[in-house]
C-alpha cells in the first residue's frame, strides 16, 4: 500500500502511523476529504460534509501529540456518522424533508464517545427515509449507490455508511441496526459490520422523543469497517458509559473462556437459501474447522416466529406514531414499504401487544440456552445474494421476496443478540463484483467471540473506486 494513500489506511494503521510520527492527523484528514471530492459524487454516500470541523479536530489531535498528551485511542481516525443520530450543529434528518431543519444542540452518545477518543468526523451519511429499507434512497438527499457494483443495493438503512467506508471515505462508519441495518449494508458493499448487543452501545437523540419499547429493545448502534481489528477498536470506543441510555450496561468487552464450538445452520428455520449462499456458509464452516473450532450442523431455535413478532411490535408502534409521519413526508419508497410491512403484520390491540412481549421472553430463553451449548452460530446474512437496487419497491411480489430472504436480519434483533457480517469472497458478474459473506451470532455481550471467529474468516478489504477496482 502506498504511504501517500493515507485515505486508504485502516483505523489501526492511522493510529499507529500518527503515534510513530510518520504522518499527521491533518494529513490523514486532508487525504480523506480529497478522496471524498474524488468519489462521493458517484455514490452520494456522504450528504453532509464536515470539512472545517474535521480539520480543526485533526489539528487538536496533532497539538496533543506534539505536547506529549494522550490524543485518544482513535486519534486522527476519519469516521462518518449516520444522519439519524445527533451531532451538534447538524440536522438529524433521518432522510426526511420533515427534519431537514432539526439541528442537534448536543451530541448523541456515539458522537461524543468518538470525539473524546480523538476520532475525526468527516461527514454524515445517507439513509432511506425513516431508515426503513435495506436500500438507500430518499426525497431529501437522493439515492446512494454501491461503489462495488452500481447495479446492487448498497444496503440499508446504513447504506451511505457502508458505501462511504467501502470507497475509502473514512476508516470506520457508524451505523444503526434494528433489522439488519448495519449487517446488511456492510455485506452488500463487501466489507464488515458489527451489530452490538442490546445494552452495549448507548443510544439517545436529545433532539427527539424517547424511543418506543420496540426500538428500545431492538435498535442498536455500531461500527462498519474494512477490517476486524477496526471493528474491535471502534466497539471499544462506542461502548463507553453514557447514563442517558437506560439500557446501557457496564459489561466487560471480553467474557469468560468458552469451548471453541460453532453451530452451522445454512438455512435457519427452513428458510429458502440460494445455492451460492449455502456454499458460502459451508466454505466458512470449513475454514473455522481448519482453525481449530469444533463445527457441527445443527438446527437453531425459532427464528421465523421471532421475525413475525418483531414486525408486529414494530408496526404496532409505527401505526401509532409513524403512519401519519410517513403520509406527511410523502416519500414514495417509504409509503410502499410501510404498506408492504403492514400486509405482513396485522394490527394488534393492547392484549396482543402484551402477548408479543410475553412471547419474547420465551424466545430469548431458547436462544440463550442454545448459546450455552454452542457459543457461536454461523449462518447466512440473507437467503439471497445482494439484491438488485430498489428491488423491494418494484412490485408486491418483489417486496415479499426481499422480506423472506431477510429472515436472519429481522429475527435475531428481537432477542437483543449481537451479529457480525463478514465478507469472505467476491464473484464477478456483468455489472461488477458481487460480495459473498456470512453472519456470526452469539449470546448477548459476547461480541468478543464474534470478532475472534470473524478474524479467521475475514481479512482487510481494500477500498474500491466506483466504476474501477480496489485501491
Amino acid at each position: 500500500m502506498a504511504e501517500g494513500a493515507l485515505w486508504s489506511l485502516t483505523a489501526t494503521e492511522v493510529r499507529a502511523g500518527i503515534a510513530a510520527g510518520r504522518f499527521s492527523a491533518r494529513e490523514v484528514v486532508q487525504a480523506t476529504l480529497g478522496r471524498m471530492d474524488a468519489v462521493n459524487g458517484a455514490i452520494n454516500a456522504v450528504v453532509d460534509r464536515c470539512d472545517a470541523e474535521a480539520l480543526a479536530a485533526a489539528d487538536a489531535v496533532d497539538r496533543a501529540v506534539a505536547q506529549g498528551a494522550d490524543p485518544g485511542p482513535m486519534a486522527g481516525v476519519p469516521v462518518t456518522l449516520k444522519v439519524n443520530i445527533d451531532q451538534k450543529g447538524h440536522a438529524t434528518t433521518n432522510g426526511l424533508r420533515l427534519q431537514r431543519d432539526l439541528v442537534a444542540a448536543e451530541d448523541s452518545p456515539v458522537a461524543a464517545h468518538l470525539r473524546r477518543a480523538g476520532a475525526v468526523i468527516v461527514g454524515r451519511t445517507n439513509t432511506p427515509a425513516f431508515s426503513l429499507r435495506w436500500f438507500t434512497r430518499n426525497s431529501l438527499h437522493g439515492a446512494t449507490r454501491n461503489p462495488l457494483n452500481p447495479g446492487l443495493t448498497p444496503g440499508g438503512s446504513s447504506g451511505g455508511a457502508a458505501a462511504a467506508c467501502a470507497a475509502g471515505i473514512g476508516a470506520v462508519a457508524h451505523g444503526t441496526d434494528i433489522a439488519g441495518s448495519i449487517r446488511y449494508p456492510a455485506h452488500a458493499c463487501g466489507i464488515h459490520g458489527l451489530r452490538p448487543s442490546l445494552g452495549r452501545v448507548a443510544g439517545y437523540n436529545p433532539s427527539g422523543p424517547d424511543r418506543l419499547i420496540g426500538a428500545q429493545l431492538m435498535a442498536v448502534g455500531g461500527p462498519i469497517a474494512r477490517s476486524i481489528p477496526d471493528l474491535r477498536l471502534a466497539l471499544e470506543v462506542m461502548a463507553a458509559r453514557d447514563p442517558r441510555d437506560p439500557w446501557w450496561e457496564p459489561v466487560p468487552l471480553a467474557g469468560p473462556a468458552v469451548p471453541r464450538r460453532v453451530a452451522v445452520c445454512a438455512a435457519p428455520d427452513g428458510m429458502a437459501v440460494a445455492p451460492e449462499v449455502r456454499a458460502g456458509v459451508m466454505a466458512a464452516a470449513a475454514r473455522l474447522a481448519a482453525a481449530g473450532y469444533a463445527v457441527e450442523e445443527v438446527a437453531v431455535p425459532p427464528l421465523r416466529r421471532a421475525a413475525e413478532l418483531q414486525l408486529q411490535l414494530w408496526l404496532a408502534e409505527m401505526r401509532r406514531t409513524g403512519g401519519a409521519a410517513i403520509a406527511a413526508e410523502g416519500d414514495p419508497d417509504a409509503v410502499f414499504v410501510y404498506e408492504g410491512l403492514s400486509r405482513h403484520a396485522p394490527a394488534v390491540d393492547l392484549a396482543g401487544f402484551m402477548d408479543v412481549l410475553q412471547a419474547r421472553a420465551g424466545l430469548v430463553r431458547a436462544w440463550r440456552d442454545f448459546f450455552d451449548r454452542w457459543p457461536v452460530l454461523l449462518c447466512p446474512v440473507s437467503g439471497l445474494p445482494p439484491f438488485a437496487d430498489h428491488r423491494d419497491v418494484a412490485s408486491e411480489a418483489d417486496f415479499d421476496a426481499v422480506l423472506a430472504a431477510q429472515l436472519p436480519m429481522v429475527g435475531l434483533p428481537f432477542m437483543g443478540l449481537p451479529g457480525l457480517s463478514v465478507t469472505t469472497d467476491a464473484a464477478r458478474d456483468a455489472g461488477g463484483l458481487v460480495p459473498v459473506g456470512v453472519q456470526l451470532v452469539a449470546d448477548r455481550f459476547r461480541e468478543d467471540l464474534l470478532l475472534e471467529a470473524g478474524a479467521v474468516l475475514a481479512g482487510t478489504v481494500a477500498p474500491v473506486t466506483p466504476g474501477g477496482s480496489a485501491a
